[in-house]
């Protein structure tokens, strides 16, 4: 990756943060943290990886991605509005009774959300059932999701993880955002689910570990994942909760609140200094 094309992603990932500080404001309500550590990420999906076209958002032959950590929503929205699915000022909506941003993604509400999730376990489940059914018909599309290192402390995950490596879903990649923390704290304190790369390979997945905000290892990551045969492939990508925002980063507390205004102004701040550092 060119240093051009990475400042450009680079971009792309600050407007997305921006837009989940601006949504989770707006509904006084919500979950940053979470959303600000996987924004690298899933720009990389809507803006390199995946074949999909805003235009026509349910061609048959588009890859699927599925949030498992559906309560992240606000990164998800974020990344449609600046994919170009629906309009950015839309975001200010984000949890009203009568808006299509709801508190976790639906698919019967917004074009762009392939799956609806919020129950943590189910997207993984939901990916594995696309991946296994696109084998089934011959098709080409590649399944992706975002799983939380909170919510592999679920049963479930696992239960997807076996089956996704018993059918050789080789169309299957899996993102662990491993944070490090959730609602209630540490995830080592709360119920350590590590190590993550260890249990995977031991599912019979293929594993790549990755700083979750360096652009060239995701890039790298997913061509990776592009390259196995035979097997899911699980990217353990190392983040920071609350990325960008200087008083959320590393600190549990904003795993599911919103900022009052004199910290909205703050969030924004930080952002706008990284976007001119970005220009």
């Amino acid at each position: 990756m060119n240093i051009s094309e990475r400042k450009s992603l680079e971009r792309l990932a600050n407007n997305v943060r921006i837009g989940i500080i601006e949504g989770v404001y707006s509904a006084g309500c919500g979950h940053p943290g979470g959303s600000l550590s996987i924004a690298d990420v899933i720009t990389y999906l809507y803006f390199k990886e995946m074949n999909i076209d805003p235009a026509n958002p349910r061609m048959e032959q588009r890859d699927r991605f599925v949030l498992s950590k559906g309560h992240t929503a606000p990164a998800l929205y974020a990344t449609l509005a600046e994919r170009g699915y629906f309009d950015k000022e839309e975001l200010k909506t984000l949890r009203k009774t009568d808006s299509r941003l709801q508190g976790h993604p639906d698919m019967k509400g917004i074009l762009g959300v392939d799956m609806t999730t919020g129950s943590l376990g189910l997207g993984i489940s939901a990916a594995c059932g696309m991946a296994l059914s696109a084998k089934a018909y011959g098709a080409e599309n590649r399944v992706y999701t975002i799983v939380g290192d909170g919510e592999s402390e679920e049963g479930q995950v696992w239960e997807a993880a076996m089956f996704a490596a018993h059918y050789k879903l080789d169309n299957l990649v899996c993102v662990l955002d491993l944070n490090g923390l959730q609602i209630d704290g540490k995830i080592t304190e709360v119920m350590n689910p590590t190590p993550h790369d260890e249990k995977f390979r031991a599912f019979g997945w293929h594993v790549i570990v990755i700083d979750g905000h360096n652009f060239d290892e995701i890039e790298a990551a997913f061509a990776e994942a592009r390259a196995t045969k035979g097997k899911p492939t699980a990217i353990i990508s190392k983040s920071v909760k609350g990325k960008g925002v200087s008083y959320m980063e590393n600190a549990c507390e904003w795993h599911g609140q919103a900022p009052k205004e004199d910290l909205y102004l703050v969030a924004m701040s930080d952002l706008g200094k990284i976007a001119e550092s970005l220009k």
